[in-house]
């Protein structure tokens, strides 16, 4: 991994967000909802995503590229996308990179696909 610094644009999390099954997303909603679908529909980011997410708490790059049969800076590539995407976020500690989710997008990813509660029957 470089040791040069990546600037990354900030991705606005907002709040919660309406379910897409109660509410029609507006031009904003469905830009940032897109970008991250579209980080997570490469199956090497949806798996470093996971093992990201299920580490419970952090993980070091070290212990994610054994993980894959790619290259150290495709892991890197992928591992940007992501943070681009505002999934995941990391701190430099060193020579290593440590990477933990963003528990705000989780809530807004869970949030607008949330599936609403079935009528009640009588």
């Amino acid at each position: 991994m470089s040791k040069q610094e990546i600037a990354l644009t900030p991705v606005a999390v907002g709040g919660c967000c309406a379910p897409i099954s109660d509410v029609a997303l507006d031009e904003a909603g469905a830009a940032e909802g897109a970008s991250v679908f579209k980080a997570l529909a490469d199956p090497i980011r949806l798996r470093l995503f996971s093992i990201i997410t299920s580490a419970g708490g952090e993980i070091c790059v070290c212990d994610l590229t054994p993980r894959f049969d790619v290259s150290g800076p495709t892991i890197s590539h992928h591992l940007k996308v992501l943070r681009a995407a505002g999934l995941v976020d990391c701190e430099r500690r060193g020579t290593w990179v440590y990477y933990w989710p963003v528990p705000e997008k989780l809530r807004w990813v869970t949030g607008l696909l949330a599936v609403p509660d079935p009528a009640p029957t009588r």
